[in-house]
């Protein structure tokens, strides 16, 4: 799985309108299933991205996870991650999951980053969603699940 992690003061995610997400300080989590991911793919992403140590401590420092904080996650799905630019000029998505696995690891990716205790809201799975967010830092880290770290 890939994930796209921002630290942001506050996100949401609208569907037609409708608020489906929102969260205050925390991270926007857009996620892709690749093709031939697996629920144990899922299970170790969110696991690190609750461990991941961010946000400043007292001394200024990236030091603290989101559990430290007590911060929330917005988790959105994000097909175009598994993007292919390297012919032409048009993108390919072939290695991204096929959209009924897609939906069943990012379900799964949300159930199991609230495991770890963290307050998650949602996107809205193959939806056109409207995302807005304030970046913190800016600080924006990118998570593939190929990387065993």
């Amino acid at each position: 799985m890939r994930a796209l992690i921002q630290r942001v003061a506050h996100a949401k995610v609208e569907v037609d309108g409708r608020i489906t997400g929102q969260i205050g300080p925390g991270f926007l989590i857009l996620i892709c299933a690749m093709a031939g991911d697996t629920e144990a793919d899922a299970a170790r992403l969110a696991q690190r991205i609750a461990k991941l140590r961010i946000f400043k401590d007292d001394a200024g420092k990236m030091n603290r996870s989101l559990r430290d904080i007590g911060g929330a996650a917005l988790v959105v799905s994000q097909f175009t991650l598994a993007a292919d630019t390297s012919r032409g000029n048009r993108p390919g998505f072939s290695t991204a999951a096929p959209p009924d696995q897609g939906e069943r690891l990012y379900l799964a990716f949300s159930d199991l980053l609230r495991a770890e205790g963290i307050a998650v809201e949602t996107g809205e799975f193959g939806a056109d969603m409207a995302v807005s967010l304030l970046n913190d830092g800016p600080v924006t880290i990118w998570m593939d699940g190929a990387d065993r770290g």
